[in-house]
Order: structure tokens, then sequence, then C-alpha cells
């Protein structure tokens, strides 16, 4: 016969092993959802000039972002018709440097990025205080051109809602040969491990400080952990572009990845950063 005390120390035991299952499950939990975050708003920093400005590189990112095949497809969605004018006529510029640029902004004034799109102009207060390195080197591409005429080749409509920009290959692999210190991860807009809607981001490949030239603005409030510089605020104007943008959806762009584009066609005839 099982006495008090017996069955007391059974209870305990089985206890702690409920604790443990439910404790691992929640590790697990975590791991997988990590993983999606960072493929889906993973990029791959090119590092060399000479194999970003010739165009010669073949690897299709799955070496360098892993956990790719595990990125869930945002549910593609019926194409409605494209509520985006054609782009501006010229092309994109092959531009590509080994170093972080010098700092030339006046890190205590106030700077604006306009994105001129074919979808509309999407006005952004840049956070210059917060994320120096981040607008001044917005800042300085801006100035040399090397956002105009690029596609914005990201739209994710499903878990993460955000639009992403700032690859001139507008294949998700680009970028200007250097990369920018992570600033800002305690920005007091972050609330719960949440970029609220209106937020402009740094994309990276997952690693600390890693960010280049792609970006990414969200249009809905979007979970996420902190691990993307937040460097600007898109006004209420912008956010009325970025909401017919995601209103006309998104399509499948690269089955190895899962990654989804814009049913518009949202290219940046021009980028300019201001000081206001």
């Amino acid at each position: 016969m099982v006495s008090q005390e017996q069955r007391r120390r059974q209870l305990a035991r089985e206890k702690f092993l409920r604790q443990q299952q439910r404790r691992t499950q929640a590790r697990r939990k975590a791991r997988l959802r990590n993983s999606v975050i960072a493929s889906v708003l993973g990029v791959v920093v090119i590092g060399s000039v000479a194999l970003y400005t010739t165009g010669v590189l073949k690897d299709d990112g799955k070496k360098t972002n892993a956990s790719a095949d595990t990125t869930p497809s945002a549910a593609p969605t019926s194409k409605a018709p494209d509520p985006c004018a054609k782009p501006a006529a010229g092309s994109v510029k092959k531009l590509g440097w080994k170093k972080e640029p010098a700092m030339t902004i006046d890190t205590s004034a106030k700077y604006s990025m306009k994105l001129a799109t074919t979808c509309g102009d999407i006005d952004i207060a840049l956070k210059t205080a917060a994320a120096p390195h981040t607008v001044n080197s917005f800042g300085f591409l801006a100035g040399k051109g090397y956002f105009d005429h690029t596609k914005c080749h990201r739209l994710t409509t499903a878990q993460i809602f955000v639009l992403q920009c700032g690859d001139p290959q507008g294949t998700g692999m680009g970028g200007p040969g250097y990369t920018l210190p992570d600033e800002n991860l305690k920005d007091k807009a972050l609330k719960g491990n949440t970029y609220p809607a209106g937020t402009v981001a740094m994309a990276n490949t997952g690693k600390k400080h890693t960010g280049g030239s792609q970006f990414f603005l969200v249009y809905k409030d979007t979970p996420l952990p902190p691990s993307y510089t937040p460097f600007g605020t898109v006004s209420a104007s912008g956010m009325k572009v970025l909401t017919k943008i995601a209103a006309a959806g998104s399509r499948p762009a690269d089955p190895s990845t899962g990654n989804t584009a814009p049913n518009a066609t949202v290219v940046i005839d021009r980028a300019t950063v201001t000081k206001s």
C-alpha cells in the first residue's frame, strides 16, 4: 500500500516532469519563431565591392541564410489591379564602397527622407540623434543616387507586415559593400517586442551589426525582437501609400526561401535626405 508520503513524492515528481516538458516546448517554439523572423527579414550583405559592382554572384543565398527553408510563405492573395504608376525613366546605378562613409551630418539637427515612389511619396522623419550612423549612411547613399530606380522587392502579409526596400539588385542580396552598427535598439516605441506601424528599420542578416542599405517599412504592428535598428517614422500621408501597396497583396517571388513580392509595382524613382 502506498503511504501518504510516497504519494506526495510521486505527485511532486509528476508535476516536475510536466513543468520540464512545458519548458522544453516553449524553448522549441522560441527557437522556431526566432528562426522565422531572422529568415523573413534577413538579407545577405555583400562584403566584396568587386562582386557587387560586376554582379558576378551566383550564390542563391542558401549558404548564407540557412534558415530560409523554414520561412513560411505568406498566403498569396488574388492579384488586384496595380495601383501604382509606371517607373520614371532611368536605371539603377551599380555602386559600392569598402567602408562606411565618414560622418557628415549634424547629429543635433533634424533630417527627413522622401521616397518618391511609383505609388506615391513616402515621407519619413529620421531619428538622427538616436541612430546617427544609419541616418548618415542614408544621407550619403541618397546623395549618390543609390536608391533611385530600385524596386521594393519584398512584401510580407502574414505574421510580419512590412515592405522591404533598399536593394539595387531587387533580390534581397544586395548591399553597399559596408555594414553599419546596430543603433537605437532600446527605442521606447518598441514595446512588448513589437515594431509599431509607421516604423522604418534596418534589415540585417540576423547577426549583430550587419545592416547595409536594405530597410523595411512597417504598415501594421508587427511582433519582432528589438534586433533591427529603428531609424525613422513614416508620415500619415506616407502610411496611406503603404496601405495602398499592402492592399494590392503579394505573390510568391522565390520558392527556395518562401519570400513574397508586392503585386504593386513599387519603385523608388528618387530618394532624398534633407536637413530641416
